[in-house]
């Protein structure tokens, strides 16, 4: 068995090409065949075939035989384990937009009572400032 980074380097590297993203999307609606996944691409059967083989080799699909027909299937599986691995750095960045999000509101709020506290000083110079001229 693979290390995980080297399951996951294959599933990333297979969804790093947009052909192989877009027979994946074909697939989510349901098993198919070789030649009705090459139909959207204007490219030749064996280029079509090499992308099914890196999608096969990372686990993101299956295919199988029944008589001439060779039906291709997505393995749920394999994204499944790809998005376990990002859930952990979303959780991260979450956490800390939210730290963000926190001392954001701290300096708002430290900026409205600077500003509310301003002319409350700026009156007790004026007075100051008064009283020095009297004497």
């Amino acid at each position: 068995m693979q290390p995980a980074t080297d399951h996951l380097s294959a599933t990333f590297q297979a969804l790093a090409d947009p052909t192989r993203r877009a027979i994946l999307a074909r697939l989510a609606r349901g098993e198919t065949s070789v030649s009705e996944l090459a139909s959207p691409f204007k490219m030749s059967m064996p280029a079509v075939s090499k992308h099914l083989k890196v999608l096969e080799h990372a686990g993101l699909i299956s295919r199988s035989r029944d008589a001439q027909m060779r039906p291709c299937k997505i393995e749920a599986q394999a994204l499944k384990q790809a998005d376990d691995w990002l859930e952990e750095y979303r959780r991260l960045w979450e956490q800390r937009l939210d730290r963000l999000e926190d001392y954001l509101k701290a300096v708002q709020i430290q900026a409205k009572t600077a500003s509310a506290e301003a002319p409350k000083a700026a009156n007790r110079k004026a007075k100051e400032k008064n009283r020095g001229r009297k004497k």
